[in-house]
């Protein structure tokens, strides 16, 4: 009863457009005031405070803090003319430089949505100018976009990580392969359909070793960034949190003091935008807490591990009813809002199945990753429809073929291993 009534006023709250958090933390509220044997309201408080109370969670606001601060800074311009150095000379050149892009900025600001629209405001109208369809594009970036939430430092993952208990550094690590893996099937995937673009395909400019040491020098502290945070975390010298305030000082100092983009009158409206942005995501997680405790109490994700383990005990079955529900999911639901409601009814599942909690993280993250890209929620799609100026139903029609990309390597990420654990010691 308590379930039922729980999981029913939380879809009831959203379903009549009411904030993920208002409607997690509302229906919790009213399952303990009004359902018999619900625990007492003050539960509701103790969980809420110790929700509150986690280390950890300072990354959040710091990585994006540190991400606007970046975007800001003229770092993705700079990206972009590196990565155009490198790959701008091949066929269909223009097209691997704005995956390419992504790629770099993704380690940069840890968010799916910022990526596409730092990259696309640069790309979107470069491509235009030489030949590409606005359409083709807003879909391509759109798609790389997406790489933003597994490549770190990613926020998605700093969220499963304090759900699940598990180390985010393990996690950062995870998401790298994966995340290249995607960009290289993105630029194989644009490659098959310009191929019969004569015009764009014998657009090329020579490869001049100059020009790249020019970019190089010119981006060379926002693609240190990265190595900066990766290396930290993994050579100890700092935790991800910690991570995070040094990415923090260290953008402010590069985006005022080196590059000059930022003055230090615009610093406070920066603060404010990241500080809008953190509250509403730390307000969900602290709100979840109490969503998520009496869930345990009323034994839900232990339920819904044996309904679906008397299903099949197969875990290539098991695994493939997770990626579908995670899929469904991710078209309707909010990324991080996904992650914390999940998390804890799906871990038992993976677990029953031998997943390792690292895999399943980088499998949740990755299946609602796609979920930026897939109607009707789709924030990448409404992003790149924006910054392209081309219409919703274009950008989604023209993102298919990457949807096909995207649910391959979902398969090969979930069935492999050892593609997610290369680099986190799995």
């Amino acid at each position: 009863m308590i379930a039922l009534s729980l999981i029913g006023m939380l879809f009831a709250f959203i379903a009549i457009s009411m904030p993920v958090a208002m409607a997690m933390g509302l229906a919790t509220l009213l399952v303990m005031l009004l359902v018999d044997g619900a625990p007492p309201v003050v539960l509701l408080a103790r969980s809420l405070v110790t929700a509150a109370d986690s280390f950890p969670l300072i990354a959040v606001p710091l990585f994006v803090l540190a991400g606007d601060l970046m975007q800001m800074g003229g770092m993705s311009r700079r990206i972009v003319g590196f990565a155009h150095s490198l790959v701008g000379h091949v066929r269909c050149g223009l097209a691997y430089v704005n995956v390419l892009a992504c790629c770099f900025f993704a380690a940069i600001s840890g968010s799916s949505p910022a990526t596409v629209a730092a990259i696309g405001s640069n790309m979107i109208p470069e491509m235009e100018k030489v030949g590409y369809p606005r359409r083709f594009s807003s879909a391509l970036t759109a798609a790389g976009g997406m790489v933003g939430v597994m490549i770190p430092p990613s926020i998605p993952f700093i969220i499963y990580g304090v759900s699940a208990e598990v180390s985010i550094g393990k996690l950062f690590m995870a998401g790298i392969v994966p995340g290249v893996l995607f960009g290289v099937a993105y630029m194989l995937t644009a490659r098959l359909m310009l191929r019969h673009q004569r015009k764009l395909l014998g657009e090329r400019k020579h490869f001049s070793g100059r020009a790249v040491a020019t970019s190089f020098r010119e981006s060379i502290w926002a693609l240190l960034v990265p190595v900066i945070i990766l290396g930290g975390i993994y050579g100890g010298i700092f935790t991800p949190t910690e991570a995070g305030g040094v990415a923090v000082i260290y953008s402010i100092v590069v985006g005022v003091f080196v590059y000059g983009d930022i003055r230090l009158s615009e610093l406070p409206k920066v603060f404010a935008r990241s500080a809008s942005t953190s509250g509403q995501i730390l307000i969900l997680v602290v709100v979840a807490g109490g969503f998520g405790q009496l869930l345990t109490i009323a034994q839900v994700p232990n339920d819904l591990a044996a309904a679906i383990t008397n299903f099949s005990t197969d875990p290539l079955v098991l695994l493939l009813m997770v990626n579908l529900l995670l899929l469904i999911v991710g078209m309707f639901m909010e990324t991080i809002a996904a992650i914390i409601i999940l998390t804890p009814l799906l871990l038992p599942v993976a677990a029953a199945a031998g997943v390792d909690p690292i895999h399943f993280g980088v499998i949740m993250t990755v299946n609602l990753a796609i979920g930026f890209c897939t109607p009707p929620l789709g924030v990448n799609l409404f992003v790149a429809s924006s910054v392209g100026g081309v219409k919703i139903m274009e950008v989604s029609a023209s993102i298919v073929p990457y949807f096909v990309a995207m649910i391959a390597l979902l398969l090969a990420i979930t069935y492999v291993p050892s593609i997610s654990l290369l680099l986190a010691g799995g």
